[in-house]
C-alpha cells in the first residue's frame, strides 16, 4: 500500500499523526483498503462516520423487528421513518449491484478496530438532529424539492460501475459534487457537509492515543482537513434548531379564515353555505381517498381517510393519513415476516407497496398529501363561492 495513495491524507498535528481515508459508501475497494490500512499502520484510535444511532442500527441488524407500527404513527414519525427507508434502500441496491452490504467500510473499521485493539470513536453528530438542522434551514418550496429528488434518485433503475464509483473519490469530482449540491440546495450543504466536516474534525482531534485512523466519506475529506486546524464547539454543532412559529401561526390561520368564511356566507345565503360545504368536503376527502387508494390501501382505509380529510384539514393538530394508517394497521396488520424483509422489500418500488409495513406508512404520507391538494383546491372553491354572493 502506497504512503501517497490519493484516497489517503496524512497530517501532523500535535504531535499526533492523523490517517484519514476517504471511502465511497458502496464500494468493495473501500472495504478492502480499510482493512489494510488499519492492520498496516496500528493506531491507537480508529475513528468512523458514525453516531451512536447508526452504530446500534449495525449491530443490530434485526431491529425493524421490534418496531411497533402504532406507535410510529401516534408518534408522528412516519414520513421521517419512511424516508429513512427510502435513504436505506438506495445505498443498500447500490450496494447489491456491488455485492457487498452497504456500509461495508464502517462495519470494516468496527472489526479492524477490534482486531488492532485500537479505541472505537463514534465521530459523527446525531443523525437526528443533522435531519433537524438540515430541515429547519430549508424553505417549503425546498423542502418538497428535496423531498421529489430524492425520491426520483431512490426508485431509479441507473446502474453505476465500480470503476465509476471509485471515480467519486477523486478529489475533482468531489468539488463537481459540492458545487452541484450548493447550486440546487444552497442551504441543505452548511448542515449537511460543513457542520459534520467540523464536527468530525474535532472528535477525530481529541481521539485518544498518537496515531488516529479516520474512516470518512470521500465527500467530507478536503473539509475534515481544512477544519482539523481550527477549534469547534461541539455542544453548539449540536444544538437543535428553535421551531419556527410560522407553520403553526398559518396551520391556524387558514381554517379559521375558512371556517369564517363558510359562517358567513350561511348567514347570508345558506343555499352558497352548503354549496362550500359540499365543495370543502368533496375535494379534501376524494383527494386523500385517491392517496390511500393509490397506496393500494384497504377499503375501509381508503373511506376513513375520505371522512376524515375534511375535518383534519381544519385542525393542524391532525392529519387524515394517521386515521388512514391506523385502520390500514388494523385490518392488514404486518407480520414478523414483513418485518424481517422490510429491508429487502423497500429496495424496489414494487417492494414498497407489497410489505404491509410500508404500505401502511405510504398510506399515511399519500393520504396527507391528497389531504393538503384538497385544501388548496378546497378552500380556493369556497372564497370563489363567498366572492361570487357578495
Amino acid at each position: 500500500m502506497s504512503i501517497n495513495d490519493e484516497n489517503i491524507t496524512r497530517i501532523f498535528l500535535d504531535n499526533k499523526e492523523l490517517i484519514l481515508i476517504g471511502t465511497a459508501h458502496v464500494s468493495r475497494k473501500s472495504a478492502d483498503q480499510v482493512k489494510e490500512v488499519i492492520e498496516h499502520e496500528k493506531p491507537d484510535s480508529v475513528c468512523v462516520e458514525l453516531d451512536q444511532q447508526r452504530y446500534q442500527s449495525i449491530k443490530e441488524g434485526s431491529r425493524w423487528q421490534d418496531t411497533d407500527i402504532f406507535s410510529v404513527i401516534k408518534q408522528k414519525k412516519a414520513t421521517l421513518l419512511l424516508m429513512n427507508m427510502v435513504i436505506s434502500s438506495f445505498q443498500k441496491r447500490m450496494a447489491k449491484q456491488m455485492g457487498i452490504k452497504p456500509g461495508q467500510e464502517m462495519i470494516q473499521g468496527i472489526e479492524s478496530a477490534d482486531e488492532a485493539g485500537a479505541t472505537l470513536v463514534l465521530a459523527d453528530r446525531n443523525i437526528q438532529i443533522t435531519f433537524a438542522r438540515i430541515w429547519g434551514n430549508l424553505g417549503a418550496w425546498g423542502k418538497a424539492k428535496l423531498l421529489m429528488q430524492i425520491v426520483m434518485s431512490i426508485f431509479s433503475s441507473e446502474t453505476i460501475s465500480e470503476d465509476e464509483l471509485e471515480k467519486l473519490k477523486s478529489k475533482d469530482m468531489l468539488d463537481s459534487m459540492l458545487q452541484d449540491l450548493t447550486r440546487h440546495f444552497p442551504r441543505l450543504k452548511k448542515p449537511l457537509i460543513d457542520e459534520r466536516d467540523q464536527y468530525l474534525a474535532q472528535k477525530i482531534k481529541e481521539a485518544p492515543g498518537e496515531k488516529i485512523v479516520a474512516v470518512l466519506g470521500a465527500a467530507h475529506i478536503p473539509g475534515v482537513k481544512k477544519e482539523i486546524h481550527n477549534e469547534h464547539n461541539l455542544d453548539k454543532l449540536t444544538k437543535r434548531p428553535p421551531k419556527s412559529k410560522a407553520p403553526k401561526i398559518i396551520g391556524w390561520t387558514i381554517p379559521l379564515i375558512i371556517i369564517g368564511i363558510i359562517v358567513y356566507t350561511f348567514m347570508t345565503n345558506p343555499a352558497a353555505g352548503t354549496q362550500q360545504t359540499i365543495s370543502w368536503i368533496l375535494w379534501n376527502g376524494s383527494f386523500s381517498a385517491i392517496g390511500a387508494a393509490a397506496a393500494l390501501g384497504h377499503p375501509l382505509a381508503v373511506l376513513t381517510a375520505f371522512v376524515a380529510a375534511p375535518i383534519t384539514s381544519l385542525n393542524p393538530l391532525i392529519a387524515a393519513g394517521w386515521f388512514a394508517g391506523i385502520v390500514q394497521a388494523y385490518f392488514r396488520r404486518p407480520n414478523v415476516k414483513d418485518f424481517e424483509n422490510l429491508s429487502d422489500d423497500a429496495s424496489s418500488l414494487k417492494g414498497f407497496w407489497d410489505n404491509r409495513v410500508t404500505r401502511i406508512l405510504l398510506i399515511i404520507v399519500l393520504s396527507n398529501v391528497g389531504s393538503s391538494l384538497g385544501t388548496l383546491i378546497g378552500g380556493a372553491d369556497v372564497l370563489r363561492v363567498f366572492l361570487e354572493n357578495l
